[in-house]
């Protein structure tokens, strides 16, 4: 994640908050531009692979 990106979400929050909340936004934002990044670089399952993999556990 980079700084600027940080920035901006604090900056967004109101003058008083909750860190919690603060840190629950700056883990969404990185699990999402995660998933984006594997999207990307093909790095998916299909349907049907998850079932077939759930069928394991």
């Amino acid at each position: 994640m980079k700084k600027e990106k940080v920035i901006e979400t604090v900056s967004e929050l109101p003058q008083e908050f909750e860190l919690d909340v603060l840190l629950e936004k700056l883990v969404f934002i990185e699990k999402v531009e995660k998933g984006l990044k594997q999207i990307k670089e093909g790095k998916t399952k299909t349907h049907e692979e998850v079932k077939e993999i759930v069928k394991g556990w």
